[in-house]
């Protein structure tokens, strides 16, 4: 099992209702990051294996949709794996994950069969949401996925809903919610932190920052960029976390996850983390540079510095990891292939899922 190296500090919500603004400002302000875990060979080799899984699902995604087999919109998570990764690292049976709609790192994440997302971005009747959902719209009770979603922040509120079903019926379990930089400036965020904080709902807010929003730099749409900063007029302690490291990215889980489940109330975790494709499959991305694109990659590439951890500290052999990325090929060709000749859903399925088929007794 991992171990930290350093114990970070804790915050009391309950303890600052006694103290001035400004040192509740001043504590939440203090509040620091764990350092990265040192993981063992398992957790590396298990890192290294599902973030792979992702970047090359998405690499097909991205080719299936230039061939014209996936249509609609469609949002990548190539370079962001750690995130969701380092963070599933540290859940639990019953956790629950929502997210936005660069989603289909989140769903690989949960477990969520590779052949029933690809089949749903295509459009098919094996699809998660039976082909009438497609990226941005697919969910799994099993896997307590509850979605992808379309509209910006909407989830964040969706998310504390969850937190406070949990609270209500007195489990142990944790919404994880994402969101990301552009969508942390909705003002349905704040009316969520608000009463998150106010009820002390175990919830997780994760921060996706990946620096552009749809388009635009945090430098140019934030009054205040330091997104972990976002909760404190709600008593909300939060920690910037590198994104790109798994190692940072569950040990600060960790962290949040102590928080929630001893009933602290919610936390903000601020992922610092880069896409490399664009906003979507529709955005050049002209607002940064090749060149800035390119030092990430040489640089900070989350599956990378796993890669380099296993042949370096871990003894594993070239061979052992070119196993793994065929394993990994050979399910996402199957998922592909398994997209491209699964019926359409026929033409009746239009009139499904659209009323409850009979109203419970206790809604009467």
């Amino acid at each position: 099992m991992a171990t930290g190296k350093q114990k970070a500090a804790s915050v009391d919500v309950a303890e600052m209702d006694a103290q001035s603004s400004a040192e509740i400002v001043k504590t939440l302000e203090s509040f620091e990051p764990p350092a990265p875990l040192d993981f063992s060979r398992e957790d590396d080799l298990r890192a290294y294996r599902d973030m792979l899984l992702i970047r090359r699902f998405e690499e097909k995604a991205g080719q299936l949709y230039g061939m014209g087999l996936i249509g609609g919109f469609c949002h990548l998570y190539i370079g962001q794996e750690a995130v969701v990764i380092g963070m599933q690292m540290s859940m639990k049976e019953g956790d629950q994950v929502i997210t936005g709609y660069r989603d289909h790192g989140h769903m690989l994440a949960t477990g969520m069969e590779s052949r029933g997302v690809m089949a749903e971005l295509t459009g098919r009747r094996s699809g998660y949401s039976k082909g009438k959902g497609g990226s941005m719209h697919m969910f799994s009770k099993e896997k307590h996925f509850y979605g992808g979603h379309g509209i910006v922040g909407a989830q964040v509120s969706l998310g504390t809903g969850l937190a406070f079903a949990n609270r209500y019926r007195g489990n142990d379990s944790v919404s994880i919610t994402y969101f990301g930089d552009g969508a942390a400036n909705q003002g349905q965020v704040y009316e969520s932190f608000n009463m998150a904080s106010l009820w002390k709902l175990p919830v997780i807010y994760i921060i996706e920052n990946n620096r552009y929003a749809m388009g635009t730099s945090v430098n140019r749409a934030s009054a205040e960029t330091n997104f972990a900063h976002r909760g404190i007029s709600f008593k909300i302690p939060g920690i910037q976390v590198d994104g790109m490291d798994v190692r940072a990215v569950k040990a600060a889980a960790d962290l949040a996850m102590e928080h929630c489940r001893s009933g602290k109330g919610p936390i903000i975790l601020e992922m610092l983390t880069y896409r490399y494709r664009g906003h979507s499959m529709s955005d050049p991305a002209k607002y940064r540079t090749r060149d800035e694109v390119q030092k990430m990659r040489a640089e900070r590439d989350p599956i990378e510095q796993v890669r380099q951890r296993l042949l370096e500290a871990h003894n594993a052999s070239e061979d052992e990891l070119k196993a793994i990325d065929k394993d990994v090929r050979d399910i996402v060709a199957d998922a592909a292939d398994f997209a491209q000749n699964d019926p359409e859903p026929d033409v009746s399925e239009l009139w499904t899922d659209i009323y409850a088929d009979e109203i419970p007794q206790a809604a009467k």
